[in-house]
């Protein structure tokens, strides 16, 4: 992947009028990096980019006026991020916004002093990213989603469709910050619910069909995937291995249910972006990132995928369905 991959998103328009308004607009303009492992080219990507400058929006930050956005996107590479990073650093941005912990690590190599905010993070204490929830220190602040409880959900989840399961599947990156706590706290959950747990690593997509060949091998009854953008760019590809396998599939992310998962618990990434912008507003405005709270989500969304269900031969209790956010049929 060469350099034109990244796509760059720049929300500043041309400047009209007298070289000296020129000056002072560009004085007054606020200067935001964003940073993802991702790809643009993603429509749910691209809604949840979307939701972020509708929060800036809202909070008074328009086009062309007094805001510009630089925006970084891996397309699923995470050895891209830490370039990318630095390309920010060195563009000077005011702040810097991150989707997932890849691409807030990254940044944090690349500067200590560039307020970081960041967005969709698994586990940003044990990582390392920040000191506390309460009071973050340093340069990074921002959202941190409980991605350990959430798999304690989904298995949950997984017993009220298929009561006899007794294997599962958890299939996951190691690269992503955020993946050894989670396994460790399935690990324990699994335990509890007396279900075996088969720990599954895809570091790219050529890991992805030896992981599920296991997956048979052992029987799984089901898996989960674990929050990852290079798993979230074969969304697609997991769905028809998990149909041919006749798996179940759960996930944090609505992205997976909508390829062809059966089911998606987490919390709202549009609504997680939104919040990420009140963030930037209060350091636009002098705030210190290291004094400003970490959130956790507030709001979670339940998708079930009834054409998959119906392809894999189950059928979805209307107490969940009547639960779910959203249902595909």
């Amino acid at each position: 992947m060469d350099r034109r991959c990244f796509l760059l998103t720049a929300l500043a328009g041309v400047v009209v009028g007298p070289r000296s308004a020129q000056a002072q607009r560009a004085a007054s303009t606020a200067h935001v990096g964003f940073l993802s492992p991702s790809s643009l080219s993603d429509q749910r990507t691209q809604r949840y980019f979307d939701s972020f400058r509708e929060g800036l929006r809202e909070l008074g930050y328009v086009k062309g006026q007094n805001i510009a956005i630089e925006a970084r996107w891996a397309a699923g590479n995470y050895d891209r991020l830490p370039s990318a990073a630095a390309e920010l650093v060195r563009l000077k941005m005011m702040v810097i916004v991150t989707y997932g912990g890849a691409a807030t690590e990254a940044a944090r190599q690349a500067t200590r002093t560039i307020p970081t905010v960041m967005a969709v993070v698994q586990e940003a204490v044990s990582t390392g990213l920040v000191s506390s929830l309460a009071r973050p220190g340093g340069n990074i602040t921002g959202m941190s989603s409980m991605s350990p409880e959430l798999v304690d959900k989904q298995l949950q989840l997984i017993k009220e469709i298929l009561p006899k399961a007794s294997r599962v599947a958890l299939l996951g990156n190691p690269a992503q910050p955020g993946h050894a706590p989670q396994v460790r706290h399935a690990q324990e959950t699994a335990r509890a619910l007396d279900v075996g747990l088969y720990v599954l690593e895809a570091r790219d997509p050529r890991d992805i069909d030896k992981a599920f060949a296991v997956m048979t091998t052992e029987r799984a009854n089901a898996v989960i995937v674990l929050p990852d953008s290079m798993l979230l760019d074969n969304r697609t590809r997991l769905a028809s291995l998990t149909i041919q396998s006749h798996l179940p599939m759960l996930s944090a992310m609505g992205n997976h249910a909508e390829a062809g998962g059966l089911m998606a618990y987490g919390p709202s990434v549009s609504d997680t972006f939104r919040r990420a912008a009140t963030y930037v507003d209060k350091i636009l405005k002098g705030s210190k990132p290291g004094d400003l709270p970490i959130e956790q989500p507030t709001k979670f969304e339940l998708i079930v995928n009834l054409k998959t269900a119906k392809a894999l031969g189950l059928t979805i209790p209307p107490s969940l369905l009547l639960r779910a956010d959203q249902v595909i049929e």
